[in-house]
């Protein structure tokens, strides 16, 4: 555990040393739906991640044509362990100084930054935001073989999740935040903890939080592209990613589930799946998922049809004008608001409308409509590439492997997916 300085946790979750120097309590991050890293709460724009020096690079060569499809990177924080007088350990961020950070992995991926973060990096993330004062990890006096069964103490969200099982029902059990938050969490905090017998500090990105637009955030992960791994990636891992992609809609679509959430309106909570149902579907299966992210427990939203096509579109005339450009293993986020003003106006349209018996299809001819009026109903939608760990291009970190013309295997999945969304579009004018 990090020996630091005796912290006063301040009203709004802030940490104060002795000496001044201030942290950021972190918090999991209640809609992470995939990835292996656990992502955490910074403040309500910003979120974090352990880092990973290619990403880092990768984010800050970005051409800027393809930085309204990524998150904002917003600098490095080092993150610590401290304990608190219950006994639980804590994630504390502080600005990033380069002559305390210890080597986190002596893999590649993980070596150490070559520029440093000044405070600017820190501030520039808004760290003024309140936080809770409740506390989120492991108790520090479990033994680390018992650390992953240990519950959370969790931030408590007003918005219930629950997981669908393989039969497609409804687990039971509600959680207040996305069960793969917390999964990642868990095995992130035991990582950690197991690797800090001694005083250490990690370095941690800061990104952009692409849904704090969102009031209720409908999210979609979605690994793009025909293959995963790396150009560095061992023979046994090149031959389990192969594996992988040949036996999911990866191979056959270039695009396969990892994950989603989607709001519902008729109980009013999250409905979770993760990578592990993605991997299985065929290709009607994933249309289905895909039925399913956009249906809100009362019908399908077909008013988000046009604006994520018009996203994935744009976004694959950019890529597609990226030569040499690899995103392996990379995925991309789909997010809309589950209940905003619009989409609860245009819902209570249709509503009165089939009580008066009217032709409910009136209600979609609204947004055909170019009136003041109708442009209210327009849902607000977000397209994101995340995660670059293996992403490359040609003479990025003198990497030895040169690709020629732009990623055919993650336009492909993006073709696909316009295609599938395109039909289901027209199946449900």
């Amino acid at each position: 555990m990090c020996v630091c300085q005796t912290m006063e946790v301040g009203k709004h979750g802030k940490n104060t040393t002795h000496t001044g120097s201030r942290g950021v309590l972190l918090e999991p991050f209640s809609h992470q739906v995939g990835g292996h890293s656990s992502m955490m709460r910074y403040d309500d724009h910003t979120v974090c991640k352990p880092l990973i020096t290619r990403e880092q690079r990768f984010y800050e060569s970005l051409p800027p044509e393809m930085k309204e499809f990524t998150p904002e990177y917003k600098g490095v924080v080092s993150v610590c362990f401290e304990g608190d007088s219950d006994g639980y350990i804590n994630l504390v961020a502080y600005p990033y100084v380069e002559s305390e950070a210890l080597e986190q992995d002596d893999t590649p991926e993980r070596d150490q930054p070559r520029r440093k973060h000044s405070r600017r990096s820190l501030n520039k993330s808004g760290s003024g935001s309140e936080h809770k004062e409740e506390k989120a990890g492991l108790t520090s006096e479990t033994s680390e073989s018992s650390q992953d069964t240990k519950s959370l103490k969790c931030f408590h969200s007003d918005v219930p999740f629950q997981m669908l099982d393989g039969n497609s029902s409804v687990s039971s059990e509600k959680i207040s935040f996305n069960p793969w938050s917390l999964r990642c969490h868990k095995q992130q905090l035991s990582r950690m903890r197991s690797e800090s017998k001694e005083r250490k500090l990690y370095k941690f990105l800061l990104l952009e939080n692409v849904v704090h637009h969102f009031k209720f955030p409908c999210v979609l992960d979605l690994k793009m592209g025909t293959r995963q791994h790396g150009d560095d990636a061992s023979e046994e891992k090149a031959a389990r990613q192969m594996k992988k992609c040949a036996q999911s809609t990866s191979a056959t679509l270039g695009v396969r589930v990892c994950g989603m959430q989607v709001y519902q309106l008729n109980t009013g909570h999250y409905l979770c799946r993760n990578k592990y149902y993605g991997r299985g579907l065929s290709i009607e299966g994933f249309r289905s998922a895909l039925c399913q992210y956009l249906h809100n427990g009362i019908e399908l939203r077909k008013d988000l049809f046009d604006p994520i096509l018009s996203k994935l579109q744009s976004l694959k005339a950019v890529l597609e004008r990226q030569a040499s450009y690899r995103f392996y293993s990379s995925s991309l986020l789909i997010i809309y608001d589950g209940k905003d003003t619009r989409s609860e106006t245009y819902l209570e349209r249709k509503a009165e409308m089939r009580l008066k018996q009217v032709d409910f299809s009136l209600a979609d001819k609204l947004q055909e409509v170019g009136s003041t009026e109708s442009v209210s109903f327009q849902p607000k939608v977000d397209v994101r590439m995340i995660d670059f760990a293996h992403s490359t291009f040609k003479g990025f970190r003198d990497d030895p492997t040169v690709h020629d013309g732009p990623d055919m295997g993650y336009v492909f999945g993006l073709e696909s997916l316009i295609n599938i969304i395109g039909q289901m579009r027209d199946e449900n004018q």
